[in-house]
């Protein structure tokens, strides 16, 4: 997914404040493009809190009627150095990208693109969709990897049952009830965990995790409760390192929530439209490169794909300053 805001603003990430023990997050809205924009909810980055572990952005949409909305229509566009992860729970997108990869994005199967030095793709919802309702999450690469070649994987995960809840491990390793271990073989440049979790309703989980980690738990529906904190729908609760366990206790009604992990980057980045780089001139360079291919030159940093319906996105105007890391 592109980021659709058109102000092109500028978000320095890598250097967090740590807020000890739990945070909640709440998200803002972003249309994203067109006459009947369909509205994401976003909640990295936010003010104060730009990432968590690598995960860099998270964006939440739907339940979306698609004859309301129009659905999801993106255009080719650009990515460097890092990774789309993309989790739907109910609908179909169609993914296309300059490393040959033409996917459909389907509940409960992860769609992984690894952007590294450059790659383009587009994303668009099909015919065969009534409701459009997911994430679209993105993971920075650390610098010893940011140029890594493009790449393409597509993993299924098997729900595990454990107690009242199903949970379904796309990225990394997780330790459940019982000793079970649930995991994800796709490629991952950090220690990183991704999770979608379904609680029946009143029921509680126990899992392990690493202490070492600070861990995002954004809820998509129902009501939940992690270490003395209630989250409303959309919400992102940030929790620290230092934990060896989270319980996950849902209302009355269940809840579904998405889990993510990994130790703070350690790494400072800019990060801006669809970029991420190391300095100002790494992103100015970007965007030239990508304002002279625009998706159309199957040599170039970004490559191209057959994209039948119109033009690639066209990258923002920079911001009248200097990007800048923060710190």
């Amino acid at each position: 997914m592109s980021n659709p805001e058109r102000d092109g603003a500028e978000v320095e990430c890598g250097a967090d404040g740590q807020h000890g023990g739990v945070e909640v997050i709440t998200p803002r809205e972003v249309p994203l493009g067109g006459p009947r924009a369909m509205t994401v909810r976003r909640t990295l980055p936010a003010r104060g809190r730009s990432m968590i572990g690598a995960w860099c952005f998270l964006d939440h949409y739907g339940p979306d009627e698609i004859a309301e909305t129009g659905g999801m229509v993106v255009p080719p566009h650009p990515h460097t150095s890092l990774q789309t992860v993309s989790w739907l729970f109910s609908g179909e997108i169609e993914h296309r990208d300059s490393t040959g990869a033409h996917a459909m994005v389907v509940p409960g199967e992860l769609n992984l693109m690894t952007a590294g030095h450059g790659v383009c793709h587009s994303e668009v919802s099909t015919d065969r969709t009534d409701i459009l309702h997911g994430v679209q999450l993105w993971t920075a690469l650390p610098a010893e990897h940011a140029d890594v070649d493009p790449a393409f994987e597509h993993f299924a995960p098997e729900p595990v049952p454990v107690g009242g809840a199903r949970v379904s491990v796309f990225l990394g390793e997780l330790g459940l009830p019982g000793g079970t271990r649930a995991s994800s073989p796709v490629t991952t440049y950090t220690s990183l965990l991704g999770a979608e979790i379904v609680l029946d309703p009143d029921a509680s989980l126990t899992i392990d995790v690493d202490t070492t980690h600070e861990h995002g738990i954004l809820l998509d529906e129902g009501v939940l409760t992690c270490r003395g904190a209630d989250l409303a729908s959309a919400e992102l609760l940030h929790i620290a390192p230092g934990p060896d366990a989270l319980t996950l206790t849902a209302g009355s009604d269940g809840a579904r929530v998405i889990l993510l992990g990994g130790p703070p980057f350690g790494e400072q980045i800019v990060m801006w439209w669809n970029f991420i780089g190391r300095s100002h001139e790494d992103v100015v360079r970007a965007r030239e490169q990508w304002q002279d291919e625009l998706g159309h030159d199957a040599d170039g940093r970004y490559g191209s794909f057959d994209y039948p319906d119109g033009d690639s996105l066209p990258a923002p105007d920079l911001p009248h300053v200097r990007l800048r890391p923060r710190g």
